[in-house]
């Protein structure tokens, strides 16, 4: 188990992305959120991320409200800020930012220090704490400078006065997060779909930067928003239909992990699992059901020679580590 930062923070193996409980793309009701979290505390999860933008702040109030009554000592905890989320006249729904929630209130985007501490305070009123574990900047991609120059330091001296314990970026690029990993002190990253059996992108720079300087990365989007999950024809990749090159490299994968005994699921899950900066994967999951397929995904064993294939067969590139070792 790797702690994330000087706090002691801790996360490990496979955690819950909570997306989808702000319904995400559909609805879901209150009692499915909760059986889904509860799902999560019986298959051993202890790591739950959030954040003000799934659902308008829905995801923040049912995960708090399920994890209430839960040992605070016991689990971890992450939430975003970037986004603040101010009232509005009711009016039509938020599906345009795809959660499908009555559009009671619009995003503002704000990397300032004041918008950073303004976004914590609403999120730990949402989730009814008084703490959250880590903060992440979320999504500062086309607010880079305001993103280094103020929510940065916002969050380090929020760090530093304890209100957090571990800070850092998410986002679905690599780059810039290499930049945090390089130019500053977080203690973790978030990347989303960019190290999946699919892409490969953050073994360049991002994983070989976190190991040489001791940042903890959590994965994210393992099934890059759907398709390595169920391949085929109307699948999604990166949250849009997926190309049919996609759908066909899926395919390939899933019918190799079948030839070896195994499903694409337990695949796609093991493999950014095996890099040795990553300390959590984040799946998101909006039932019961569906965290408990992901427990028994996450637990599955993934042959060695499954991975052997797909190195020879192009798949996978050279520089990825074996989720799977033989012994020796």
């Amino acid at each position: 188990m790797n702690p994330l930062g000087r706090s002691g923070v801790r996360v490990s193996g496979l955690a819950f992305g909570a997306a989808g409980i702000g319904n995400l793309y559909t609805e879901v009701t209150d009692e499915q959120a909760y059986e889904a979290v509860d799902a999560a505390w019986t298959s051993g999860i202890r790591y739950f991320d959030t954040a003000p933008h799934y659902g308008l702040g829905l995801s923040e109030r049912r995960l708090g409200a399920a994890l209430r009554d839960r040992p605070r000592a016991e689990y971890t905890l992450s939430t975003k800020v970037g986004r603040l989320l101010e009232p509005v006249e009711a009016g039509g729904d938020d599906l345009a930012d795809g959660f499908a929630v009555p559009a009671t209130h619009h995003r503002v985007w704000d990397f300032s220090a004041d918008g950073v501490r303004r976004s914590l305070d609403a999120s730990l009123e949402r989730l009814g704490l008084d703490r959250v574990d880590v903060v992440y900047l979320h999504d500062p991609d086309d607010h880079a400078e305001q993103a280094f120059r103020e929510g940065y330091p916002a969050l380090e001296e929020l760090r530093s006065q304890g209100v957090v314990g571990a800070i850092g970026a998410g986002m679905n690029q690599t780059g810039m997060l290499t930049r945090f990993v390089r130019d500053t002190d977080v203690d973790v990253v978030l990347c989303a779909g960019r190290y999946t059996l699919l892409d490969h992108g953050a073994l360049t720079e991002l994983l070989p930067a976190a190991q040489d300087r001791g940042t903890s990365v959590v994965i994210g989007g393992a099934f890059n928003s759907g398709l390595l999950a169920d391949p085929g024809p109307g699948a999604t990749y990166n949250y849009a239909a997926a190309p049919d090159e996609l759908i066909s490299r899926a395919l390939r994968l899933k019918a190799v992990a079948e030839r070896h005994g195994t499903t694409l699921r337990a695949a796609a899950l093991a493999f950014p699992a095996a890099h040795p900066a990553v300390v959590s994967v984040l799946a998101g999951a909006r039932s019961a059901a569906e965290v408990r397929d992901c427990a028994r995904s996450f637990a599955t064993p993934v042959p060695p020679d499954l991975w052997r294939e797909l190195h020879a067969e192009g798949l996978l590139p050279d520089a990825a580590p074996l989720p799977v070792r033989d012994p020796p």
